[in-house]
């Protein structure tokens, strides 16, 4: 094998950035940085910690964020799975970085930045929603944003290859696998739906 170990080496097998990839990044969110993430539904959160760095994917029924001005996004944090992985990154290491998907758009968006989590009742309370608000949310200064090419959306046919997930092992399967038969599996799956959909918000 092979390794690239310092930036000469890499930079020797890479071109120059053409004037597009180096003039899209921005401070704060342009006019149109910011429809499309308003449109955004679904992003994936990561974060750096001690034990390393963490990927989150986060969705809504509306905007994955709320755009509290141009150089701050509010996230709320619905109800997960408890790990609070992210969560605990974010309090020991503010650094995160976002990435923005529109259903149907070959453009993803991308934010780098800091956060921080609020408790704030007002705060939590304005994201409410069945009666029900998140414990935090995640409030999150741009210091950079821009659009990410195409390419690997195209290449993907991520929104025209239709649905590729027959056969896939479900959540069941893979827990009973890990623990070689002890977790079951079965009732888990049989049991998600109903449990998921009361536990939503």
């Amino acid at each position: 094998m092979s390794w690239v170990e310092d930036l000469d080496a890499l930079h020797a097998l890479y071109g120059t950035p053409g004037e597009a990839a180096r003039i899209k990044v921005t401070p704060i969110l342009t006019p149109a940085y910011r429809a499309h993430i308003e449109r955004s539904r679904f992003c994936v959160l990561t974060t750096v910690g001690p034990e390393g760095t963490d990927g989150s994917p986060r969705g809504d029924c509306g905007p994955v964020v709320r755009i509290a001005d141009a150089r701050t996004l509010l996230m709320p944090d619905w109800k997960g799975n408890e790990r609070i992985d992210s969560l605990r990154n974010i309090v020991r290491d503010g650094r995160v970085s976002l990435m923005f998907l529109v259903a149907g758009s070959s453009t993803a968006m991308r934010v780098n930045g800091s956060a921080r989590l609020s408790a704030a009742p007002e705060l939590c309370q304005s994201f409410a929603r069945d009666g029900k608000a998140p414990r935090t949310v995640i409030v999150i200064e741009i210091a950079e944003v821009y659009s990410q090419c195409a390419r690997a959306l195209i290449r993907a046919e991520l929104w025209t290859s239709g649905d590729q997930s027959a056969g896939l092992p479900t959540i069941g399967d893979m827990l009973r696998e890990i623990t070689e038969g002890r977790f079951d599996g079965a009732s888990y799956d049989a049991e998600w739906p109903g449990r998921a959909a009361k536990t939503m918000w």
